[in-house]
């Protein structure tokens, strides 16, 4: 009899989608036939992991510029969740990430894109999403792509504390709606791709899937969601793209990240992220959360 146990590799494990992506795995893990590895950027931001070890959950170190972490994460890896942060030089990282994928015969990779990744309107995070999907695509390894267009975990993440401090969150975004996703639901179809593409069950194979939340809202309607909730009036206020540059600034955001971001949002204005798709439904059987339904299992992150 066959014991061996294949290993999914994790990677931006600490992160809004990559912890989730653990916590699915993990809670799994007992009845699974897989080792979970998760890798981070930084010891000291994984904490939050360590309730995982016992539950076969590995801690590895994963700096993309440094080759003997990048060898050491993907040495005896099966399959991996591929999240990675836009940089100018993202090509040349993936290049390099996935050409050591291929020396360890990795079999499999879910990418986590962007809805619109190497499509028009094309801003710059949307084309570095594509060349790092045309990386993994020439490759030849197995892949499937999941394309979401933003998180409902933003307002925590981003907006919250403004949320608490000020009852308000600010965004360049005019009335435009888009269709957020909650990140324990694209953790929940990476993990059923991950989980569920062995033999002949590969229907997902070198896919490519916009997931999306249930409806699209404008930013002012979840701002009423908001109030509904957690019982407070939340505003939403509408900035300018300066304002959004000196606020950048002031905490020390880079130029050319500062640029993107509001590259970004001029599309989403435009009505970039505003479309729904069933892919959720279809890929785990179950509608998506609804916004609603996520403020109120994270209201104590708004009080």
């Amino acid at each position: 009899m066959n014991n061996y146990k294949k290993t999914i590799l994790v990677t931006g494990a600490t992160g809004t989608v990559g912890s989730e992506v653990i916590k699915h795995l993990a809670a799994l893990s007992s009845s699974a036939n897989y080792n979970i590895r998760a890798a981070v950027h930084s010891k000291n931001k994984s904490d939050q992991l360590r309730q995982f070890e016992d539950k076969g959950v590995e801690i590895v170190d994963l700096d993309f510029t440094k080759q003997e972490t990048v060898v050491h994460a993907l040495n005896n890896v099966d399959k991996v969740f591929l999240q990675t942060l836009p940089v100018p030089n993202i090509a040349d990282i993936s290049s390099n990430l996935i050409n050591e994928a291929k020396k360890n015969n990795i079999k499999y990779i879910v990418k986590l894109s962007a809805m619109g990744a190497g499509s028009e309107p094309e801003s710059t995070i949307l084309q570095l999403h594509g060349e790092e999907e045309n990386i993994i695509k020439d490759s030849g390894i197995p892949y499937t792509f999941l394309r979401p267009p933003a998180f409902m975990q933003n307002f925590v993440t981003q907006f919250g504390h403004t949320i608490r401090t000020q009852n308000a969150f600010y965004v360049p975004a005019g009335d435009a709606k888009m269709s957020f996703i909650d990140a324990r639901d694209i953790a929940t179809t990476t993990v059923a791709i991950l989980t569920n593409n062995d033999g002949e069950r590969q229907h997902h194979k070198n896919k490519n899937y916009d997931i999306t939340g249930q409806d699209a809202l404008s930013y002012g309607q979840a701002a009423d969601t908001l109030c509904n909730e957690i019982g407070r009036k939340i505003s939403y206020i509408d900035i300018s793209e300066d304002d959004v540059r000196k606020g950048m600034k002031q905490i020390g955001v880079d130029n050319w990240s500062i640029d993107i971001m509001i590259e970004l949002f001029r599309i989403i204005r435009a009505g970039y992220g505003s479309e729904t798709t069933n892919e959720v439904e279809h890929i785990i059987g179950r509608k998506p959360i609804p916004f609603a339904q996520f403020v109120r299992d994270y209201a104590e992150a708004f009080r």
